[in-house]
């Protein structure tokens, strides 16, 4: 163990750590979850302290023989090289003052050792040097909508393309099956697969837009408001340069906040995506649960659709297989509308200058990303590219539905329409035998209104 100091005195540090004497306080104070931030959080501070290095060396805030080994320290931990180095709590201090200084440390002392002549120790000073122009209350707003909107353009807006494309192929491979609607649970009126699929297909693209719309709000970083959003301690030009500095390094549209108070009073563009994301998983919770009806059985359910069989189902009924990769999704689902539920509590929770939820929101809107990216891309590839159809089953079943009365009713009237239907339940006959004992119509028609791919054709 080594000695490090701060303004509250002397703290024993590892010597391994790069860290000081503040992140060892906090190790110290939150011995919660065992959870830390987590390494896309991490990366981005890393990202944030690079940018912000350079900009102050260009203002000619920073001399260069400091700038240049902080900026280096930063891109190693923004590259995940000292990810180790990062032991503080997700649960901490409510501003993410503790995750931030953890940042601070780490990279003066790492710095120090790659700068290019020997410093005196202590010559790169964590707050007066990397914190330079910052407080924790901007930087950690901007690493957390950082981290967000990376890993939703990386990881999880391709991951909902990929899933559309095989949704797509599926619409074209069943244009020739009609089977039987469900509404209540209850047999209905015809509907192609197709259909049903083209319904999915609609469903992920509206997520995705939603979620693409809200995103932008991502692109705005709160850095250079400082301590309560004037920025107070920091070049009038800093949050313009770094926001600046981040859009060339990722590639997105990243600029500083319109209104520094609000962009650090309240995590609204991150309640928001938490939002289109609870949205997201309500639908893939939908049409998971979907396949896994239609694909029941294998004999005594419905089985009108084959899954994917990827691993036994059962440790003790022999050739059982389940649809684990639905469940799983299934599962990921309900923890992204947890995350959810938690993250807009923590939006309830501002007061004045300062929302002190920061942390846990940062954290669980990329663990909802992360998950729906991992879950999304798993259901795409291992089930919905492998569903196949048993048409013999799907078709011997039409023919049997009640609900094939309903194309009679324009014809012979709801009532009768009724009467049919309820005499061929009766007696365990068909729609369409019952029409034809009764004369109802010419044959030819009964035929005609009683086909079921017309009836998923209107007007036809």
């Amino acid at each position: 163990m080594r000695i490090e100091r701060d303004t509250m005195g002397e703290m024993p540090v590892p010597d391994e750590a790069l860290w000081g004497a503040q992140t060892a306080r906090a190790v110290q104070n939150f011995p919660v979850s065992g959870r830390g931030i987590g390494p896309d959080l991490v990366h981005a501070l890393g990202r944030v302290k690079a940018a912000a290095a350079k900009v102050n060396r260009g203002l000619g805030l920073l001399p260069p023989e400091l700038a240049e080994p902080i900026e280096g320290a930063a891109n190693e931990v923004a590259k995940g090289l000292l990810d180790s180095q990062f032991p503080v709590d997700v649960f901490q201090t409510g501003s993410g003052t503790s995750s931030n200084m953890n940042a601070n440390e780490v990279i003066a002392h790492r710095a120090a050792q790659l700068a290019r002549s020997p410093l005196a120790p202590g010559a790169i000073h964590p707050n007066d040097h990397v914190n330079l122009g910052q407080s924790s209350n901007d930087v950690v707003p901007t690493a957390t909508h950082l981290a967000a909107r990376i890993l939703l353009e990386e990881r999880l807006l391709p991951a909902l393309e990929g899933l559309l494309r095989r949704f797509e192929e599926k619409v074209e491979a069943f244009d020739d099956v009609v089977t039987t609607g469900r509404t209540h649970l209850q047999d209905a009126t015809p509907i192609r697969l197709s259909q049903v699929f083209s319904g999915y297909v609609a469903q992920v693209a509206q997520a995705t837009a939603h979620l693409r719309a809200v995103a932008t709000g991502l692109e705005e970083l709160a850095i250079g408001g400082t301590a309560v959003g004037t920025g107070l301690n920091t070049h009038p030009r800093f949050g313009a340069l770094v926001a600046a500095e981040l859009a060339a390094g990722t590639g997105l549209p990243f600029r500083e906040a319109a209104n520094h108070f609000a962009a650090q009073s309240m995590p609204a563009a991150a309640v928001r995506v938490s939002g289109a994301l609870r949205n997201l998983a309500a639908d893939l919770l939908k049409i998971s649960t979907d396949l896994r009806w239609l694909g029941s059985g294998p004999r005594l359910g419905l089985g009108e659709i084959e899954i994917p069989a990827v691993q036994p189902g059962s440790s003790i009924m022999p050739g059982k297989t389940n649809p684990v990769i639905a469940e799983s999704l299934a599962m990921v689902c309900a923890q992204v509308v947890g995350l959810d539920a938690a993250i807009t509590l923590g939006g309830l929770s501002g007061g004045f200058q300062l929302n002190t939820m920061w942390p846990l929101i940062a954290s669980d809107l990329v663990e909802q990303i992360r998950l729906l990216a991992a879950g999304t891309t798993i259901f795409a590839e291992r089930l919905v590219a492998g569903l196949t159809v048993d048409r013999v089953r799907i078709a011997s079943r039409n023919e049997r539905s009640l609900a094939l009365a309903t194309a009679l009713a324009p014809a012979i009237g709801y009532e009768n329409a009724t009467e049919i239907a309820r005499e061929a339940h009766a007696s365990g006959r068909t729609v369409r035998e019952v029409a034809r004992d009764r004369a109802i119509l010419p044959e030819a028609e009964i035929e005609r209104l009683l086909d079921p791919r017309r009836q998923t054709e209107p007007g036809r």
